[in-house]
């Protein structure tokens, strides 16, 4: 008798500390599970763009370009906005140069980012302003700084973060990718910087939550024990 006493109270104490978070879990796991992962990742807002390179342009070769760039690391050739261009790695940094007369691109300008932004947007809006960023907002928080963010004034608050130095899109955000995250952090209980599914908070509702289950299901047991003997 005094046991069913207690493991009724831990049960109670549970209900009433868990409870909200519970109700948490659920809302987010049903939002999280109802619109598809293609769409929450923007797939339907940009498409990808890739200029063909046209023969016999007139190009830099390898050795003029380890001259100026002695330190290269990798490169690529590829077309831009009609031009094309190399990109060159060089001591961990990356940049855009141009394939044929060897100028220095990067970064690239203000102009230059919202043209290559509005190739690759697929939506309805247009560009409501484009924000160099030094510190990078939550939503991108992951993401090495400076950057350009395009913002469009569509439905969706459409964002595209480009690349200063390659002009790539880097991601893309909008308001069903923002509710999620947030749902994601209510869901994980990591309140920082919502990726660490490992957090201690969240782990100690876990084992709260089985405790809940378990002492239920216990009492429920126990219950039709006790009226079986009745």
């Amino acid at each position: 008798m005094k046991l069913a006493f207690w493991v009724r109270r831990t049960h109670k104490w549970i209900a009433l500390i868990i409870g909200v978070q519970a109700l948490l879990w659920m809302a987010s796991g049903v939002y999280m599970t109802s619109i598809s992962l293609d769409v929450i990742h923007g797939d339907h807002l940009v498409h990808v763009v890739r200029e063909p390179l046209q023969p016999a342009q007139p190009r830099l070769g390898l050795a003029e370009l380890r001259a100026q760039f002695p330190e290269l690391q990798t490169l690529h050739l590829k077309r831009l906005l009609g031009k094309e261009v190399y990109e060159v790695r060089e001591r961990g940094q990356t940049r855009l140069v141009d394939a044929a007369t060897g100028a220095v691109m990067s970064p690239l300008e203000h102009e230059v980012i919202a043209t290559l932004a509005k190739k690759i947007y697929k939506g309805e809006g247009v560009i409501r302003d484009v924000v160099w960023v030094t510190q990078a907002p939550q939503e991108v928080a992951r993401r090495a700084v400076p950057m350009w963010a395009v913002n469009f004034d569509d439905r969706a608050g459409t964002t595209l973060y480009m690349s200063p130095q390659t002009g790539e899109l880097l991601t893309r955000r909008h308001h069903l990718w923002r509710i999620f995250d947030f749902f994601l952090m209510l869901h994980i209980m990591d309140y920082d910087a919502r990726t660490d599914v490992n957090n201690t908070l969240l782990r100690s509702f876990s084992i709260a939550g089985l405790l809940f289950a378990l002492s239920g299901a216990w009492l429920v047991f126990y219950s039709f024990r006790k009226r079986g003997a009745r």
